[in-house]
């Protein structure tokens, strides 16, 4: 419904937002490595090998020696750093590049690392407790991007965004409305849909795993429900002495 292509929050606390830069980096270089630029057949191999399975994670099945690229326990990071398309990449790395980098700069380079990994190891585990027995090997930042945009959501609520509303029409709107409609979107699907090839409850764990976190992962000076502008700078009146 809305694509957003850019925010109006300017940092705060670093020059650059370089983990944000090496993630989106990473995944599109694995991207085109295991899946963009190889045969159909090497990139559904490559899925199995490094996307995470329930079923094997589970022990109800095993994957086959050959496609076994990582142990089995790796999966649960290589897993978020794979994705199944082209649309899907974009729409990851977009959320990634407009969000990401305030969050980054909320939480200081190492700390938001942590962050968002441990965003998608609990929106997989969110999936797998749902999916248990599952052998469709489970794909995408998806799960630690949800986290970003919790965090996002409840950090900076008032900022406003540029984007496309239904991808065609330019508007600039408050993240509330946005990532607030993003947010009802996924609980929603959670509910209504029926299989399909989205794992939305890696979506919704992931949500839940940056609302829970932001807290305690954030700079102390940091606070919730935070304004885009700053206060104005004052000049201090200093009294002058008549000699």
């Amino acid at each position: 419904m809305f694509l957003p292509l850019a925010d109006q929050n300017p940092h705060r606390h670093i020059t650059a937002p370089y983990v944000t830069f090496a993630l989106i980096g990473l995944n599109v270089a694995l991207f085109l490595a295991t899946t963009g630029l190889v045969p159909a057949q090497s990139a559904t191999a490559n899925m199995l090998g490094l996307g995470l399975i329930p079923a094997v994670v589970t022990e109800q099945a095993q994957l086959a020696p050959h496609l076994a690229v990582v142990p089995t326990w790796a999966t649960w990071i290589t897993y978020m750093f794979m994705h199944g398309g082209w649309m899907h990449l974009i729409g990851n790395m977009l959320f990634l590049w407009v969000f990401a980098d305030n969050i980054e700069d909320a939480m200081g380079h190492w700390r938001f690392l942590v962050f968002y990994i441990l965003c998608g190891v609990i929106g997989g585990a969110a999936h797998l407790a749902i999916n248990p027995a599952s052998q469709a090997p489970l794909v995408g930042a998806s799960g630690a991007v949800s986290g970003v945009l919790a965090a996002y959501l409840l950090l900076y609520p008032r900022v406003r965004v540029f984007g496309l509303v239904f991808n065609i029409l330019p508007l600039t709107i408050p993240v509330w409305l946005a990532l607030g409609t993003w947010v009802m979107l996924q609980v929603y699907h959670l509910f209504t849909t029926v299989g399909g090839a989205t794992a939305w409850w890696a979506h919704v764990g992931g949500l839940a795993a940056g609302a829970a976190l932001v807290g305690v992962m954030k700079n102390r000076d940091v606070i919730f429900f935070s304004h885009e502008r700053q206060l104005p700078v004052t000049v201090p009146r200093i009294p002058l002495k008549l000699r």
